[in-house]
């Protein structure tokens, strides 16, 4: 049985969701407040984010918008579109007077925040076509309270932007099979075939073929429900192709004539089928691990989502769950079968898993009562609890240190998630949902602004670049030697050398103007060694210990400086 909502509750939703731009506000301020905590605080988190951003620095240094490099290296792996962002974004920051636009790493992340907003009300949008404004409100408050399109959000590359181009076409593919099962409770838009190709053609300059995927193996399921593709003929599929082409194709011609193919080889042979071929970059996952991501990465309505699965294959022959089934299934298990495992990769399938969620929800298809189901939602409590145990052990074994104000948010996320299971014991599932939102808040607070950036020892590459800055040299020439993460050539700079061995450091202090070596601690005996014979010997400025979290090990590096007389 159903138990009503608290009138605060009731009074807030109602409000909300009394019309479409009213909601759009309410979720636009809800998607910043998850969001923007800790945002511009985070250091470049190796290695993924400050490839991205430094390839779009250099694409700003050289004023070639068609190649991708990083440093000397081509980075042939990803199409334009995410480097033309935040390109662009660092272009606006310089012209609004920002400080250094090009080397904070917050206005590389705009494109991500822009994109993740936009999942959260494209979200909105999508669950319209299943489910009453109310419970589409609630459906996109719960993907702006998701972990992984927070984490995301904060993270300059592709994803929170690929993310909104699916939810984009599938809600719009949703309509056109809505429409044609007689399930819709409105005539679909005129328009709505071009916000489906719209959406796939940026998709494609964002990350390739993942959007098409996503909707083809749907389009295949649904096909074969209905032995028939002319539900489809709404959505112009002439057109639709002609309009992708117009948008992509120039980007990925220029390339192929700039680079004589070899993008394609790199981005399709190495990078794409390299993933499906084996674990890339030590990312190798077994079968079944998005699952068990899934309950950190959906947290705080992860719980939840497990108990509507009994109500979503008992109903898997009606068409909005079908439609739903074919959004999730079959692209979660191409990558289940994917040797290369990352847990954003099943981002783009989680607004279909909270429309299935809400959809159970308002037919009382989750059962409180149900074996295990109260111990199943003690997950939005024992989640952050672990959480919290982990980031303060890594601050006290680390730092010698304890966040002490993010504690009071961390014990209010648990009150929070306290009052979550509490509801649902109650019977309101609906009202246990809403309050996993301002549980994912206090999360945010406590983790981002206040105990990550706590952790001082995870902050080489901004630490290293304070101490080449300390030197005081206008322009310096700046050699790294052991320690290569990418933010330190985001931070330092394209021209940061990366000497091979101490003799080769070495070298390099004996030339011409203000120079600076940072050298890991496993090399300094090499070093030394080539520094006998020099005359006079660089002066040792500081030595910087930390934590290098890609490493899993504890490092210890010296900064060296041979100024000019």
């Amino acid at each position: 049985m159903m138990v009503s909502l608290t009138p605060a509750i009731t009074r807030f939703k109602d409000a909300a969701s009394a019309s479409h731009l009213r909601a759009c506000i309410v979720l636009i301020v809800l998607s910043l407040a998850a969001f923007l905590p800790g945002f511009s605080t985070l250091q470049p988190l190796d290695r993924d984010e400050p490839r991205f951003a430094q390839a779009s620095k250099q694409m700003l240094e050289s004023g070639d918008l068609v190649d991708i490099r990083f440093q000397d290296e081509a980075r042939h792996k990803k199409p334009v579109g995410i480097y033309w962002l935040q390109s662009a974004t660092v272009r606006a920051g310089e012209a609004l007077g920002v400080p250094e636009a090009r080397t904070q790493i917050w206005l590389y992340r705009i494109p991500s925040l822009v994109g993740a907003t936009a999942t959260v009300l494209l979200t909105y949008w999508a669950l319209l076509a299943f489910l009453s404004p109310p419970f589409a409100l609630l459906g996109g408050a719960l993907m702006a309270a998701a972990v992984l399109l927070g984490v995301e959000a904060r993270i300059a590359k592709t994803d929170a932007l690929l993310a909104a181009c699916a939810v984009a076409s599938m809600g719009a593919l949703a309509r056109a099979w809505l429409d044609w099962t007689r399930s819709l409770a409105f005539v679909p838009s005129r328009y709505n075939w071009l916000v489906f190709w719209g959406a796939t053609a940026l998709g494609l300059l964002i990350k390739g073929p993942i959007v098409p995927m996503v909707w083809g193996l749907a389009i295949l399921v649904l096909s074969a429900s209905q032995r028939s593709f002319r539900w489809l003929k709404p959505l112009r599929f002439g057109w639709g192709l002609l309009l992708c082409l117009v948008v992509a194709l120039p980007w990925f011609a220029a390339i192929m004539l700039k680079t004589g193919g070899s993008f394609f080889a790199d981005s399709v042979g190495q990078d794409m089928l390299g993933k499906v071929a084996e674990g890339q970059e030590k990312h190798w996952g077994p079968p079944g691990l998005y699952l068990l991501f899934f309950f950190a990465t959906y947290w705080p309505a992860a719980a939840f989502a497990a108990m509507a699965v009994p109500f979503a294959w008992g109903r898997r022959k009606e068409p909005q769950i079908l439609f739903l089934i074919a959004w999730i299934v079959p692209s979660w298990l191409v990558f289940e079968a994917v040797p290369t495992k990352l847990p954003h990769y099943v981002l783009p399938l989680y607004p279909a898993i909270t429309a299935l969620l809400l959809l159970a929800v308002v037919n009382g298809g989750i059962d409180r009562n149900r074996r295990g189901a109260v111990l199943t939602a003690s997950l939005v409590v024992i989640v952050p609890l672990m959480l919290m145990g982990v980031i303060l052990y890594g601050n006290w074994t680390l730092d010698r240190a304890v966040p002490f104000l993010a504690v009071p948010f961390f014990v209010l996320a648990l009150i929070c998630g306290a009052a979550v299971v509490a509801a649902f014991r109650r019977g309101d599932v609906e009202g246990a949902l809403w309050r996993c939102v301002p549980a994912s808040l206090l999360l945010t607070v406590a983790v981002y602004p206040l105990a990550v950036e706590s952790l001082r020892s995870l902050k080489l590459s901004p630490r290293l670049e304070e101490a080449v800055r300390a030197v005081g040299c206008a322009d310096p020439a700046v050699v790294t030697l052991g320690y290569r993460e990418p933010s330190l050539v985001f931070l330092t700079g394209t021209d940061l050398a990366m000497a091979a061995s101490g003799a080769g450091a070495a070298a390099f202090l004996n030339g011409p103007g203000c120079r600076i070596a940072l050298v890991e601690s496993r090399f300094a005996a090499d070093f030394e060694a080539a520094l006998a014979g020099q005359a006079p010997r660089p002066r040792l400025v500081t030595t910087i210990n930390g934590f290098n979290l890609n490493g899993g090990k504890r490092l210890a590096i010296a900064v060296f400086a041979r100024t000019p007389d």
